[in-house]
């Protein structure tokens, strides 16, 4: 029983200074050691941190009121003896105005021993569950689990417009040797906006930092993470993940449109476009296009719009330019919909070094590697993870799951892998530090990436990864237990380079550079490919796309139209960058829409007509994308023909699909009555001509299509005399008479 002589009092005189002094100075490293209720000889002793209140009451029933002494050497502190532990709330007053709250320190942790093992040892592959700003309900009370990794943190609070910023209201707990700080807020709710304020080891006060695995951010310039409920979406969209499997694997057709959000289109007052407006006009258009897919450009949250969303620092968060992580899987849920999938731009290369990011988060290299050698990536000014940290492997693991499972994404394409791969890229003798076999191979990233795959193939049925690697490393898109790195797909860069040369040299001296057009087949096999002309090729003095065409402006629209043709009947499937479909003329530019009003010329408009029907044909004839990766696929015709820089090619399906000719006439010169051969006999209809008029051509054609004649022609058993309009791509499907 508790002394009944025992008094406040007696209790106030006998806390200790100094700890108090450390809290009202924001130095109290333990605070549930001091805060909160904790058996005393005589009872139950309580203090509670109030800043500012003139008094505190401690309310144990309905109406049980027992007066709390403040402390007068702590200013806002205040204590009381009680006999026995119940559950209380504090009643603050502040002059007329009263304030009644659950008091955070008294609840216990809701982390439990498994979660901290699982984080300890990197296989938490949820982390997001764990982790971040969490709306729950806990020991019968609402509010907001706040929890983050800092290991080497001497004291961690979190901070926001609910405790005014101020640091020393509530401190977090540490989690044993985890490296965990957690503390329960109760009565926050969805929307408020928070960071972390910590003390490094040094003892020094960090800027305040953003939470790493912060569901929602402010609008920038402003960088405070905000408390999201990523729980509750009703997707609507079993029709879509219950076959997608089948829509991106080796064997379909896959044609990507590759979008910035802020930049596609824009509103009035040159306003980027909300989710939910994307969610009508950008869905609609790419579906009506004949695309696939839709991918986007990192939507995870970045301070700077020039970066793209190639430095991002919210890895949690979609970017709130556009609207709430709920409008953002709205945008998805409508892509669903239209039987578009979408696929993300992840970057786990690197981040950015914005003080309230990653970049020594809790006072040391934590994220990152220490020595800059293996830590600083000097072509962007970023920081490297460390992925030899199995934390820091465990966190971006989770966090391409996250994607996946939390807004029902279809894929990730995965940028700069060839800067992941080596340690010395990008860098000079000197500036790089040797893997453990003094070679320059990145083990640790290597490893990363095999689990990535493995991890999200093996949780999320029917998704894809595509790598951005632009180096000759083996098996990327091989799977990991066959010795790869695991990807569904990589990005042919091979393929462009040398295409896009081919297509900028005059056409008089293309025969002295026929190679570049017939050389992607000797490795078109060797991976699972996608044909990729992307962002990168049409900015920072690159150029539009009709602008890297040679000629005037009749040949460049010409030009541009047959590799158009070219590319949609090249193994491997396809992706194209926003604008490049009706022939944007300027550069990219990332701060404004497209040009939209293009399309009221003719030529622009050809082009746009021309792509909706290469997506058609392409999705509609098996030949053109069931052996995208097999060399059963592909047969040259013609590939010889240097002089004349006339290719001729085959498309091959499954046995008894129609196959797909495609003749390319590289020059401005109109051929008539030239000879090719064919596979087979019978007719053969002209499926797409890319200088037919509607294209914005000369309409020089072959009247629909051509019968084939019993003449051995270009090692066939047949063959027929085509026009070849100038600059032009013919394609003929087999055995189709309109």
């Amino acid at each position: 029983m508790p002394n009944p002589d025992i008094r406040t009092d007696d209790l106030r005189a006998a806390l200790p200074h100094d700890v108090a002094q450390d809290l009202i100075l924001a130095r109290l490293t333990d605070p549930f050691g001091f805060l909160g209720l904790r058996a005393h000889a005589d009872g139950f002793a309580l203090n509670v941190f109030v800043p500012d209140a003139d008094r505190c009451i401690c309310l144990t029933g309905k109406k049980t009121r027992i007066e709390m002494a403040p402390v007068p050497f702590a200013p806002g502190l205040f204590c009381v003896l009680l006999p026995k532990d119940v559950p209380y709330q504090i009643e603050a007053q502040f002059g007329e105005a009263q304030w009644v709250f659950h008091d955070p320190y008294a609840f216990g942790s809701s982390l439990t021993a498994d979660d901290l093992h699982y984080l300890g040892e990197g296989s938490m592959n949820r982390i997001w569950d764990v982790l971040g700003a969490t709306p729950m309900s806990h020991e019968g009370v609402d509010g907001v689990r706040f929890a983050v990794w800092a290991p080497n943190a001497q004291r961690v609070a979190v901070v926001g417009d609910f405790n005014i910023w101020d640091s020393r209201r509530h401190g977090m707990r540490r989690l044993g040797q985890s490296g965990v700080w957690e503390l329960f807020v109760p009565a926050l709710k969805a929307g408020e906006v928070y960071k972390y304020a910590i003390r490094g080891a040094d003892g020094r006060d960090l800027p305040l930092k953003a939470d790493p695995i912060g569901f929602g951010s402010e609008h920038p310039p402003k960088t405070g993470s905000i408390v999201r409920e990523i729980k509750t979406h009703d997707w609507a969209d079993d029709a879509w993940m219950s076959t997608r499997a089948k829509a991106q694997n080796i064997d379909a057709p896959i044609s990507i449109y590759e979008v910035n959000l802020a930049s596609w289109k824009r509103a009035d007052g040159n306003r980027p476009l909300s989710y939910i407006e994307l969610a009508d006009q950008l869905v609609d258009y790419a579906a009506d296009m004949g695309f696939t897919h839709i991918e986007l450009m990192p939507i995870t949250e970045h301070p700077f719009d020039g970066s793209w969303g190639y430095q991002p620092i919210g890895m949690f968060a979609p970017t709130i330019r556009h609207g709430t992580p709920e409008e953002f899987r709205a945008l998805v849920t409508a892509a669903h919909g239209k039987g578009l999938g979408v696929l993300l731009d992840w970057v786990p290369a690197h981040f950015p070094t914005d003080e309230h990011g990653l970049a020594q988060f809790d006072g040391t290299a934590l994220y990152e590697h220490g020595d800059p050698r293996e830590g600083f990536h000097q072509d962007w000014n970023t920081l490297i993870y460390n992925f030899g940290r199995i934390e820091v492997a465990n966190y971006m693991r989770s966090n391409a799951l996250y994607w996946l499972e939390e807004y029902h994404l279809d894929g990730l394409r995965v940028d700069a892998v060839a800067s992941m791969l080596y340690r010395d890229y990008s860098r000079n003798d000197g500036e790089w530090v040797p893997n453990k076999d003094g070679g320059r191979e990145n083990y640790e990233a290597i490893a990363f990436l095999q689990g990535v795959n493995t991890l999200v193939y093996g949780e999320v049925p029917g998704i894809m990864t595509v790598a951005e690697e632009s180096t000759a490393f083996p098996r990327v898109s091989t799977p990991v237990d066959h010795g790869g790195l695991g990807f569904g797909f990589k990005w042919n860069m091979g393929w462009m380079n040398d295409t896009l040369r081919y297509m900028e040299e005059d056409p008089i001296n293309r025969k002295y550079h026929h190679h570049l057009l017939t050389h992607s087949i000797s490795y078109a096999y060797t991976e699972n490919f996608v044909l990729p002309i992307s962002h990168d090729e049409v900015v920072h003095g690159k150029g539009s796309m009709i602008d890297k065409m040679t000629g005037n402006a009749w040949e460049q629209f010409a030009n541009l139209r047959a590799y158009y043709g070219f590319m949609w009947t090249h193994p491997g499937k396809k992706l194209l960058f926003m604008g490049q479909e009706f022939a944007q003329r300027k550069e990219w530019n990332h701060n404004q829409s497209l040009d939209w009003h293009l399309l009221d010329a003719p030529a622009h408009a050809g082009i746009q007509h021309l792509v909706r029907d290469l997506n058609k044909l392409y999705r509609s004839v098996p030949a053109l994308h069931v052996n995208d990766t097999r060399p059963a696929g592909f047969g040259w015709i013609e590939g010889a023909d240097v002089e004349n820089s006339i290719y001729v090619y085959v498309r091959h399906g499954k046995a008894g699909d129609p196959r797909v000719v495609t003749i390319l006439n590289m020059t401005p010169v109109e051929r008539t009555g030239h000879r090719v051969g064919l596979p087979s006999g019978g007719y053969w209809r002209e499926a797409i001509n890319t200088d037919a008029e509607i294209y914005g051509g000369g309409g020089r054609g072959n009247l629909g299509g051509v019968q084939a004649q019993d003449i051995e022609w270009m090692g066939q058993a047949h063959s027929a005399e085509l026009t070849l309009p100038p600059l032009s791509a013919v394609i003929l499907i087999e055995g189709e008479e309109t």
